[in-house]
């Protein structure tokens, strides 16, 4: 069970009194092993009398269906020899998830349970999951019924978001995990390591857990703090990797939104606190700006102007083996028919747009649903793809014209966000979903002119940039 374990994301939540409007927000940057995995953007259809079982085609996990489910979006492989990997989305109820953070426990808690070959993995989990659930906590109920019965087969983090509720579910071992609910004025911010830190088990309207997870930590010694049950400390680990690959990120994030707060950490501090109150209101742009970032204006900026060595020391949020990144948003500020906003970008995201989509619509642009096995610039994918290797190929000399493009789209979303809200809020029913649908189209089709002109404007600028140019005198 290896193909996860080298996959790696970061994951951002943030309640809704923490944020600039009141939205609810889950997000994550989905990283691979590959430069390159192909994936789509998708509206499965409800289903109902259905009688079928879902068998993995990573790992051959084995689950009979309801008989029911809702709609929802997805942003799937399109290599599904290792499982449908749908990731992320929104049901028909206005229930988020996104599966998975990829964690780590222990060897001390994986000896006494260990992980189950064909239990559940990621590729299954939003299939399993995101159909069948009214509720954020709901969502993790589901999810934990499934580990109890099946196993779990590696570890995760999952979050959960409806329009009260931000939830996150951390699954360590075989059969045990925690789950809490963000806190309404706070954030948090994932990055491969275990991160819930004290469980509160007089609290289940803030905390969830699988059952007999404190008798599996008493009767084998597990707990390494005698004032405080810390998953963390418990399950997790705390190694040089962790020090490289996965905290610096979340001192990253942290400085960015809690700068006074975390005034005294550094990229390699080994306990910063999973849960933090923001200094300022969060918006959108502002969980963009992270999922982009690669340690911006700091010595450890690959892209930057620091020592090979400082460059190179710490693993940055966006990658060049992102392979799809997503911002789940779910509004308070108008009616929940048209509230949920799924903003999906392909590509890396430090060069490449969020595009937002209603998430109460029955399709998805053709841009968007049909990828080709090679790069076509029709697609999304694709054509993303294009734009973020040209800007990376000539960073210093187009790097500006990428942040007006993003700021430009960024601008445009919001006003056309407002506009389709004011009509949508005189439709009700198949006709508000036909009209939502619509709209996306119209969307993701502005954002593909927009960053077809920028990719042919960028070539054009790139010939003047050749290596293989020679002035000669006039005169000769």
């Amino acid at each position: 069970m290896t193909r996860y374990r080298n996959s790696a994301c970061t994951s951002i939540m943030v309640g809704k009194l923490a944020s600039i409007d009141g939205s609810t927000f889950i997000s994550r940057n989905e990283d691979r092993v590959k430069a390159i995995e192909p994936k789509r953007f998708l509206v499965q259809p409800a289903v109902h009398d259905r009688h079928a079982t879902y068998v993995s085609a990573y790992n051959k996990l084995t689950v009979p269906l309801p008989e029911s489910g809702m709609r929802y979006t997805a942003t799937p492989s399109v290599d599904q020899s290792a499982g449908p990997n749908e990731e992320d989305g929104f049901n028909s109820a206005n229930v988020g998830e996104s599966a998975t953070e990829s964690v780590y426990a222990n060897d001390r808690v994986l000896a006494y349970d260990p992980h189950i070959k064909n239990g559940l993995a990621e590729d299954s989990m939003t299939t399993l999951v995101l159909p069948y659930i009214h509720s954020a906590r709901e969502g993790v109920q589901r999810l934990g019924e499934l580990v109890a019965e099946y196993g779990s087969a590696e570890g995760n983090g999952v979050q959960f978001i409806d329009r009260d509720s931000v939830w996150y579910m951390e699954i360590a071992t075989g059969h045990h995990w925690v789950a809490v609910r963000i806190p309404d004025d706070c954030y948090a911010v994932a990055a491969n390591q275990i991160a819930i830190e004290q469980i509160d088990f007089n609290d289940p309207d803030n905390y969830m857990w699988s059952d007999g997870i404190r008798e599996f930590v008493d009767e084998h010694n597990l707990n390494p703090d005698d004032d405080q049950w810390n998953f963390r400390h418990i399950f997790g680990t705390n190694t040089k990797k962790d020090h490289h690959y996965n905290t610096p990120r979340v001192w990253f994030a942290q400085r960015y939104l809690s700068p006074l707060a975390s005034a005294g950490q550094t990229p390699e501090s080994p306990d910063m606190p999973f849960i933090r109150k923001p200094e300022r209101k969060i918006s959108v742009e502002d969980i963009q700006y992270l999922l982009k970032s690669h340690y911006n204006e700091t010595k450890y900026d690959p892209l930057g102007e620091g020592s090979d060595h400082d460059k190179k020391v710490y693993r940055a949020i966006s990658l060049s083996r992102t392979a799809q990144s997503h911002i789940l948003q779910m509004r308070n500020t108008v009616n929940p028919k048209h509230a949920a906003i799924q903003w999906v970008e392909f590509g890396v995201p430090s060069f490449c747009a969020y595009t937002p989509f209603f998430a109460n619509a029955d399709d998805t642009d053709a841009s968007y649903r049909k990828v080709p096995k090679t790069m076509k610039l029709k697609n999304a994918f694709w054509l993303n793809e294009a734009l973020a290797m040209v800007v990376e190929s000539h960073y210093s000399e187009f790097a500006e014209d990428d942040e007006d493009f993003q700021q430009e789209l960024n601008e445009w979303a919001r006003r056309k966000i407002a506009a389709v809200d004011a009509k949508a809020s005189q439709l009700d029913g198949a006709k508000l979903t036909t009209y939502l649908t619509g709209q996306n189209h119209k969307i993701a089709k502005h954002y593909h002119k927009k960053t077809k002109k920028l990719l042919f404007k960028l070539l054009t600028d790139g010939t003047e940039l050749s290596e293989l140019t020679f002035k000669m005198d006039p005169n000769l």
